[in-house]
């Protein structure tokens, strides 16, 4: 297995979840790790605080706002002069029934879109200079609900569709000097989707052909396995979900 010795890694929404546990996984790989936050920055200065190696950074970024994304990948050329991974781990849901289309109004549409696909197309365009330099990798976190329509309501569902076929077409785009990968959960132990805690997950694991729900290092593995093992994909949906989708 190859490591990531000498490697600048960037997680958008780094700070808690499924990036935290990215950031924790890529920098005991050798990676220096910047991990963005919104709004908790002292959750993110934790976390770098306790990553091995060096050349860490917490630095704030919206996914929503373009400007900072451009602002951020302007820090990080300043600071490490490259970046060989970008992770898209930021977005927001809300659990709401799939028939309840009335609950889905034009406000709460427009901010799923801006933080699930728009932010990190836009991260991908701020950073794309400083990708191709390193002729580096894009992975994308996506959900399984793109692939069946499940998850923890419509919108962001038809969402993570739109996010795979983003991750398709800028590996097209972006070939041969960037490569873009999707990796997609099924149910994962965080708190993403709010009001499902433990006791949910645990109804919902002996439906799961592994019978558990994934631990974010799941995830963070597949993530580093596309940088470190998985060098001739590109454009690919990697499934991280114990065989839910099935």
């Amino acid at each position: 297995m190859r490591d990531l010795q000498g490697s600048t890694a960037v997680v958008i929404g780094g700070s808690g979840g499924i990036g935290a546990a990215t950031a924790r996984l890529l920098a005991a790989s050798g990676a220096a790790v910047t991990v963005t936050y919104h709004r908790n920055a002292e959750a993110a200065a934790a976390l770098v605080a306790s990553l091995p190696g060096e050349g860490h950074a917490a630095l704030h970024a919206a996914s929503e706002d373009s400007a900072s994304l451009d602002a951020l990948a302007g820090e990080v050329s300043a600071r490490r002069g490259r970046c060989d991974l970008l992770v898209n781990s930021a977005g927001f849901t809300r659990a709401i029934p799939h028939a309840d289309l009335d609950a889905l109004d034009d406000a709460f549409l427009d901010a799923m879109w801006a933080a699930n696909w728009r932010g990190p197309f836009a991260a991908v365009r701020a950073f794309r200079p400083l990708l191709a330099e390193s002729e580096g990798l894009v992975v994308n976190v996506s959900s399984i609900a793109g692939l069946n329509g499940s998850g923890s309501n419509l919108a962001y569902a038809a969402l993570k569709a739109a996010t795979d076929s983003l991750t398709k077409s800028l590996a097209r785009a972006l070939a041969p000097a960037v490569r873009v990968m999707s990796v997609s959960p099924g149910v994962v132990d965080t708190g993403f989707v709010p009001g499902r805690g433990a006791d949910a997950n645990a109804k919902l694991a002996p439906g799961i052909p592994l019978r558990r729900v994934a631990r974010p290092e799941d995830v963070a593995e597949a993530i580093l396995a596309c940088a470190t093992l998985l060098t001739y994909s590109t454009g690919s949906v990697i499934l991280v979900d114990g065989g839910r989708a099935l």
